[in-house]
Protein backbone atom coordinates (compact mmCIF):
# COMPACT_ATOMS: atom_id res chain seq x y z
CA UNK A 1 0.00 0.00 0.00
CA UNK A 2 1.42 3.36 -1.02
CA UNK A 3 1.44 6.37 1.29
CA UNK A 4 -1.34 8.04 -0.74
CA UNK A 5 -3.48 4.90 -0.61
CA UNK A 6 -2.89 4.59 3.13
CA UNK A 7 -4.02 8.20 3.64
CA UNK A 8 -7.12 7.60 1.52
CA UNK A 9 -7.93 4.48 3.53
CA UNK A 10 -7.56 6.43 6.79
CA UNK A 11 -9.92 9.16 5.55
CA UNK A 12 -12.48 6.56 4.43
CA UNK A 13 -12.28 4.76 7.75
CA UNK A 14 -12.86 8.04 9.60
CA UNK A 15 -15.81 8.82 7.30
CA UNK A 16 -17.30 5.39 7.97
CA UNK A 17 -16.92 5.87 11.73
CA UNK A 18 -18.57 9.30 11.49
CA UNK A 19 -21.48 7.96 9.42
CA UNK A 20 -21.93 5.07 11.86
CA UNK A 21 -21.96 7.42 14.87
CA UNK A 22 -24.46 9.79 13.21
CA UNK A 23 -26.68 6.90 12.14
CA UNK A 24 -26.73 5.27 15.57
CA UNK A 25 -27.30 8.62 17.26
CA UNK A 26 -30.19 9.33 14.89
CA UNK A 27 -31.75 5.98 15.82
CA UNK A 28 -31.59 6.90 19.50
CA UNK A 29 -33.13 10.32 18.80
CA UNK A 30 -35.70 8.90 16.36
CA UNK A 31 -34.46 11.24 13.62
CA UNK A 32 -35.99 9.26 10.75
CA UNK A 33 -34.72 11.43 7.91
CA UNK A 34 -31.10 11.22 9.10
CA UNK A 35 -31.46 7.46 9.58
CA UNK A 36 -32.72 7.02 6.01
CA UNK A 37 -29.95 9.20 4.58
CA UNK A 38 -27.03 7.64 6.44
CA UNK A 39 -27.95 3.95 6.30
CA UNK A 40 -27.48 3.50 2.51
CA UNK A 41 -24.13 5.32 2.64
CA UNK A 42 -22.47 3.06 5.23
CA UNK A 43 -21.59 -0.03 3.20
CA UNK A 44 -20.44 1.76 0.00
CA UNK A 45 -17.93 3.77 2.05
CA UNK A 46 -16.75 0.58 3.74
CA UNK A 47 -16.49 -1.14 0.34
CA UNK A 48 -14.26 1.64 -1.05
CA UNK A 49 -12.17 1.45 2.14
CA UNK A 50 -11.78 -2.30 1.63
CA UNK A 51 -10.63 -1.73 -1.95
CA UNK A 52 -8.14 0.90 -0.78
CA UNK A 53 -6.79 -1.70 1.65
CA UNK A 54 -6.30 -4.17 -1.18
CA UNK A 55 -9.29 -6.37 -0.39
CA UNK A 56 -10.17 -9.05 -2.98
CA UNK A 57 -13.28 -8.53 -5.11
CA UNK A 58 -15.67 -10.75 -3.09
CA UNK A 59 -15.27 -8.37 -0.14
CA UNK A 60 -16.61 -5.15 -1.72
CA UNK A 61 -19.19 -7.28 -3.53
CA UNK A 62 -20.44 -8.60 -0.18
CA UNK A 63 -20.57 -5.10 1.28
CA UNK A 64 -22.47 -3.69 -1.70
CA UNK A 65 -24.95 -6.57 -1.44
CA UNK A 66 -25.39 -5.44 2.16
CA UNK A 67 -26.11 -1.93 0.91
CA UNK A 68 -28.83 -3.32 -1.36
CA UNK A 69 -30.33 -5.16 1.57
CA UNK A 70 -30.19 -2.04 3.75
CA UNK A 71 -32.08 0.01 1.15
CA UNK A 72 -34.74 -2.64 0.58
CA UNK A 73 -35.36 -3.15 4.29
CA UNK A 74 -35.91 0.60 4.64
CA UNK A 75 -38.68 0.45 2.04
CA UNK A 76 -40.75 -1.89 4.19
CA UNK A 77 -43.30 -4.50 3.23
CA UNK A 78 -42.99 -8.25 2.78
CA UNK A 79 -41.80 -8.17 -0.84
CA UNK A 80 -39.05 -5.66 -0.08
CA UNK A 81 -38.08 -7.66 3.02
CA UNK A 82 -37.69 -10.89 1.04
CA UNK A 83 -35.72 -9.08 -1.68
CA UNK A 84 -33.49 -7.51 0.97
CA UNK A 85 -32.92 -10.91 2.54
CA UNK A 86 -31.91 -12.15 -0.91
CA UNK A 87 -29.34 -9.35 -1.18
CA UNK A 88 -27.85 -10.26 2.17
CA UNK A 89 -27.82 -13.93 1.17
CA UNK A 90 -25.81 -13.02 -1.94
CA UNK A 91 -23.42 -11.11 0.30
CA UNK A 92 -23.00 -14.16 2.53
CA UNK A 93 -22.15 -16.27 -0.52
CA UNK A 94 -19.44 -13.74 -1.39
CA UNK A 95 -18.09 -13.97 2.16
CA UNK A 96 -18.14 -17.78 2.09
CA UNK A 97 -16.15 -17.78 -1.18
CA UNK A 98 -13.69 -15.29 0.30
CA UNK A 99 -13.17 -17.00 3.65
CA UNK A 100 -13.06 -20.51 2.21
CA UNK A 101 -10.07 -19.39 0.15
CA UNK A 102 -8.43 -17.42 2.96
CA UNK A 103 -9.13 -19.83 5.83
CA UNK A 104 -6.02 -20.46 7.92
CA UNK A 105 -7.25 -22.93 10.47
CA UNK A 106 -9.63 -25.84 10.65
CA UNK A 107 -12.74 -25.29 12.73
CA UNK A 108 -13.08 -27.93 15.42
CA UNK A 109 -16.08 -30.27 15.00
CA UNK A 110 -17.57 -29.34 18.36
CA UNK A 111 -17.51 -25.65 17.41
CA UNK A 112 -19.25 -26.37 14.09
CA UNK A 113 -21.77 -28.50 15.98
CA UNK A 114 -22.39 -25.62 18.38
CA UNK A 115 -23.15 -23.25 15.52
CA UNK A 116 -25.47 -25.86 14.02
CA UNK A 117 -27.32 -26.32 17.30
CA UNK A 118 -27.64 -22.53 17.65
CA UNK A 119 -29.15 -22.32 14.15
CA UNK A 120 -31.55 -25.21 14.68
CA UNK A 121 -32.59 -24.03 18.14
CA UNK A 122 -33.23 -20.46 16.99
CA UNK A 123 -35.30 -21.58 14.01
CA UNK A 124 -37.29 -24.01 16.18
CA UNK A 125 -38.04 -21.35 18.79
CA UNK A 126 -39.06 -18.71 16.26
CA UNK A 127 -40.92 -21.02 13.86
CA UNK A 128 -44.42 -20.74 15.34
CA UNK A 129 -44.18 -16.98 15.67
CA UNK A 130 -43.19 -16.38 12.04
CA UNK A 131 -45.73 -15.83 9.28
CA UNK A 132 -46.13 -19.04 7.29
CA UNK A 133 -44.76 -17.50 4.09
CA UNK A 134 -41.60 -16.37 5.92
CA UNK A 135 -40.71 -19.60 7.70
CA UNK A 136 -38.79 -21.40 4.95
CA UNK A 137 -37.05 -18.25 3.61
CA UNK A 138 -35.93 -17.28 7.13
CA UNK A 139 -34.76 -20.84 7.89
CA UNK A 140 -32.79 -21.07 4.63
CA UNK A 141 -31.28 -17.62 5.03
CA UNK A 142 -30.26 -18.24 8.62
CA UNK A 143 -28.59 -21.51 7.59
CA UNK A 144 -26.52 -19.66 4.97
CA UNK A 145 -25.68 -17.01 7.58
CA UNK A 146 -24.49 -19.74 9.94
CA UNK A 147 -22.29 -21.26 7.22
CA UNK A 148 -20.81 -17.80 6.58
CA UNK A 149 -20.12 -17.29 10.28
CA UNK A 150 -18.34 -20.65 10.45
CA UNK A 151 -16.24 -19.81 7.38
CA UNK A 152 -15.41 -16.44 8.94
CA UNK A 153 -14.35 -18.17 12.15
CA UNK A 154 -11.86 -20.28 10.21
CA UNK A 155 -10.35 -17.18 8.59
CA UNK A 156 -9.28 -15.50 11.83
CA UNK A 157 -10.46 -13.98 15.13
CA UNK A 158 -11.61 -10.64 13.70
CA UNK A 159 -13.76 -12.23 11.02
CA UNK A 160 -14.95 -14.84 13.50
CA UNK A 161 -16.30 -12.17 15.85
CA UNK A 162 -17.78 -10.34 12.88
CA UNK A 163 -19.67 -13.44 11.76
CA UNK A 164 -21.00 -14.02 15.28
CA UNK A 165 -22.20 -10.40 15.54
CA UNK A 166 -23.92 -10.71 12.16
CA UNK A 167 -25.80 -13.73 13.51
CA UNK A 168 -26.81 -11.73 16.60
CA UNK A 169 -28.02 -8.79 14.53
CA UNK A 170 -30.18 -10.94 12.28
CA UNK A 171 -31.50 -12.91 15.25
CA UNK A 172 -32.79 -9.62 16.68
CA UNK A 173 -34.55 -8.94 13.36
CA UNK A 174 -36.08 -12.43 13.34
CA UNK A 175 -37.21 -11.99 16.95
CA UNK A 176 -39.11 -8.89 15.87
CA UNK A 177 -40.79 -10.80 13.05
CA UNK A 178 -41.92 -13.42 15.58
CA UNK A 179 -43.08 -10.78 18.09
CA UNK A 180 -40.53 -11.88 20.65
CA UNK A 181 -39.38 -9.43 23.34
CA UNK A 182 -36.36 -7.35 22.35
CA UNK A 183 -34.22 -4.71 24.07
CA UNK A 184 -35.37 -1.06 24.09
CA UNK A 185 -34.77 0.76 20.79
CA UNK A 186 -34.19 -2.55 18.96
CA UNK A 187 -33.16 -0.88 15.71
CA UNK A 188 -30.22 0.69 17.52
CA UNK A 189 -28.94 -2.71 18.67
CA UNK A 190 -29.63 -4.32 15.30
CA UNK A 191 -27.61 -1.66 13.49
CA UNK A 192 -24.88 -1.43 16.14
CA UNK A 193 -24.16 -5.16 15.89
CA UNK A 194 -24.55 -5.11 12.09
CA UNK A 195 -22.17 -2.19 11.57
CA UNK A 196 -19.59 -3.74 13.91
CA UNK A 197 -20.00 -7.10 12.14
CA UNK A 198 -19.42 -5.69 8.66
CA UNK A 199 -16.41 -3.66 9.78
CA UNK A 200 -14.82 -6.64 11.53
CA UNK A 201 -15.43 -8.87 8.51
CA UNK A 202 -13.91 -6.27 6.18
CA UNK A 203 -10.99 -5.44 8.47
CA UNK A 204 -10.24 -9.09 9.14
CA UNK A 205 -10.45 -9.99 5.47
CA UNK A 206 -8.04 -7.24 4.44
CA UNK A 207 -5.63 -8.25 7.21
CA UNK A 208 -5.82 -11.87 6.08
CA UNK A 209 -5.29 -10.96 2.45
CA UNK A 210 -2.48 -8.45 2.98
CA UNK A 211 1.00 -9.69 2.24
CA UNK A 212 3.39 -9.94 5.13
CA UNK A 213 6.86 -8.48 4.89
CA UNK A 214 9.62 -11.01 4.34
CA UNK A 215 11.86 -11.55 7.36
CA UNK A 216 15.17 -9.80 7.19
CA UNK A 217 18.19 -11.98 6.71
CA UNK A 218 21.01 -11.65 9.18
CA UNK A 219 24.24 -10.33 7.75
CA UNK A 220 27.08 -12.81 8.11
CA UNK A 221 30.56 -11.42 8.07
CA UNK A 222 33.45 -13.63 7.03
Amino acid sequence: MTAATARAAAVLQALFALLAAVHLGALLMDATTVVHLTKPALMPVLAVWALARGGPWPLPAALLCGCGGDVLLQIGGETAFLAGMGCFAAGHLCYVALFARAGRRRTRPWVAAGYGVAWLGTVALLWSGLASQLRLPVAGYSLLLTVMALAALGAGPWTGIGGALFMLSDTLIAAGLADWPRPPVPQFWIMATYIAAQWLLAAGATRTGSPRPAPERALVTP
